[in-house]
């Protein structure tokens, strides 16, 4: 009983130094969703908030297309990490089993074309996926460190990129995980 109580107690400590960003109950994001189209690009996209039992999530679905140099559907919201030290991304999701990105941005990846990106399989199943911040990527310039500093993380996003599929990634929560 008494290490039952333990294991409690330490889990959840630990989860309150998580950031939680969306759990669709104390924490809310403010999410905008964004095509290619911007850019003149011709993905189509729908973002949804729905529910499924007792689960709410987020549905990112659409054709993402690479035609007239689109291939990307997205939805984002700004983070403030502020001076923490954070291990890297988790997400509850699930999907279509495609491969998905998560994109992070910080005040050095300012212009459309710089961010940090991590790629995961959204599986038909509901799964916790844990993405530490050393699998994510420098996409842009070499002046751009090439690691992400949790601190510095201003955005994130989860993304349908880079080829002709049809998309349908499901969020249920996201955080920032010590």
């Amino acid at each position: 009983m008494i290490k039952i109580f333990l294991t409690l107690l330490f889990s959840s400590s630990l989860m309150a130094d998580n950031l939680v960003i969306e759990d669709f109950e104390n924490n809310r994001a403010q999410w905008d969703p964004v095509s290619d189209q911007v850019m003149g690009g011709l993905s189509e996209i729908k973002f949804s908030q729905l529910a499924d039992e007792d689960i709410n999530f987020y549905r990112l679905e659409g054709e993402v297309s690479t035609k007239n140099n689109g291939g990307f559907i997205q939805f984002r919201s700004r983070v403030d990490a502020g001076n923490n030290d954070f291990e890297g991304v988790r997400i509850k999701t699930r999907g279509n089993g495609e491969v998905y990105e998560v994109h992070l941005r910080t005040p050095a990846t300012f212009l459309p074309w710089q961010y940090y990106k991590a790629t995961f399989t959204a599986n038909q199943d509901w799964e916790t996926i844990d993405i530490p911040f050393s699998s994510f990527k420098r996409v842009g310039p070499a002046y751009v460190s090439k690691k992400v500093k949790s601190s510095k993380v201003n955005w994130i996003a989860v993304v349908a990129y880079g080829k002709d599929f049809y998309a349908e990634v499901d969020l249920a929560r996201i955080e920032l995980y010590k």
